[in-house]
């Protein structure tokens, strides 16, 4: 069971979702150990950052030696800047799929007109494609796009967005079946994957949401009829979970919830990939490890190990105090320490909504122009 993205061939029709500040190159790197070869993409970058040479941005760009294919998710809502950004990325040899960000729900990039606002304007949406597409043509590189239903239940936009994207020569469609107004809240809405999958017929469609085993995946694939999943929040702290899936789509025997220790073996592994990818910043504090913190609590979510150690463990700045907590904890618990019953579908990540989705004055009475969010003052608001 493969997945064809333009000339790509993935073994395996399992994509990893960018996430701000999680799908980084140690990450990945981490995913690709429990199944090479997917299509794991980098967290989301500014088009507009990359033309205007943003450090930080430059920095986010970042794929291991081995990394293949090396994927990344564009954030751009004009589609000059998009366009730019894209030929910049294929005349540097930087990727090889470019995926398209519209699903953001974040107020800051709503009210500037970006994000999951851009598809209540089909005009837009297909001016944004239709450049993109452009300009990654030449150099052979595919391109997909992620969006969720809507703006609210009274604004569903996610089929409209789905027949722009196939007819404007987008590679693969994903969508998260929730509306921004959901923002994490709630249920993902598979039927909406279903609708999605019913109206485009001759490229990928991939569904996203609420995946937090191998069985959520088969069940999604199997009620909704899509090509694929995307897997977001369920990999947090659980990176094996992209292999588990494999290994349930092949046939294979999908491996029981991980215990204590062998949890605690990829948490030390992950904190040193982090820290050599960070270094530390210019008062010797190890970035990597800072960097780390957050993901201590979604390895060990689901794991009775008890408040104070996550405590300290969120408060560690070196890699060796890292290291004893983690001895110390397995000592404590033993290694064999298996998770709660339902821990694994314990929730990860965001799970704050609903939200109020904040647009544009006006923006809802004027869905057929052309008006183009300013990406610049977008960047400015989300750090640069």
């Amino acid at each position: 069971m493969t997945l064809r993205i333009g000339p790509l061939e993935i073994p395996a029709p399992v994509v990893l979702a960018p996430m701000a500040g999680v799908t980084n190159a140690p990450f990945r790197s981490l995913c690709r150990r429990f199944a090479p070869g997917l299509l794991y993409v980098n967290e989301m970058v500014m088009a507009a950052a990359l033309v205007n040479g943003n450090a930080k941005t430059a920095r986010m760009v970042q794929f291991g030696a081995d990394e293949n294919p090396r994927s990344l998710q564009l954030y751009g809502s004009d589609p000059g800047l998009l366009g730019d950004a894209i030929r910049r990325l294929a005349d540097s040899g930087a990727v090889d799929h470019i995926d398209m960000n519209f699903g953001c729900p974040a107020q800051k990039v709503t009210r500037k007109g970006g994000g999951a606002a851009v598809p209540a304007k089909p005009n837009l949406l297909r001016a944004i494609m239709r450049s993109a597409v452009q300009a990654a043509a030449p150099y052979g590189i595919p391109v997909t796009a992620k969006f969720r239903m809507g703006i609210d239940d009274s604004l569903i936009t996610h089929l409209t967005t789905g027949r722009i994207a196939e007819e404007e020569g987008i590679a693969a469609v994903a969508l998260h079946a929730r509306t921004a107004e959901q923002h994490y809240s709630g249920d993902a809405r598979w039927a909406a994957i279903a609708e999605l999958k019913s109206v485009v017929t001759s490229i990928p469609v991939l569904g996203n949401g609420d995946i937090w085993t191998a069985d959520d995946a088969m069940r999604m694939m199997s009620e909704t009829g899509c090509d694929g999943v995307v897997i977001g929040r369920g990999c947090l702290g659980r990176p094996w979970l992209f292999g588990d899936i494999v290994s349930a789509m092949t046939g294979g025997e999908v491996a029981e919830p991980r215990r204590l220790g062998d949890v605690v073996d990829v948490m030390a592994d992950h904190v040193r990939l982090l820290s050599e990818h960070f270094g530390t910043d210019a008062s010797g504090v190890d970035r990597g490890v800072r960097d780390f913190r957050k993901h201590t609590s979604w390895y060990l979510t689901g794991f009775p190990v008890g408040g104070e150690m996550r405590a300290r463990l969120a408060m560690s700045s070196t890699v060796s105090e890292v290291d004893d907590l983690l001895g110390e904890m397995s000592d404590k618990h033993g290694r064999d320490l298996a998770v709660v019953d339902g821990g694994e579908r314990i929730r990860r990540g965001k799970t704050n909504g609903p939200i109020r989705v904040v647009l544009p004055d006006g923006y809802l009475t004027r869905l057929d122009d052309m008006t183009v969010p300013d990406d610049d003052d977008v960047m400015a608001l989300s750090g640069g």
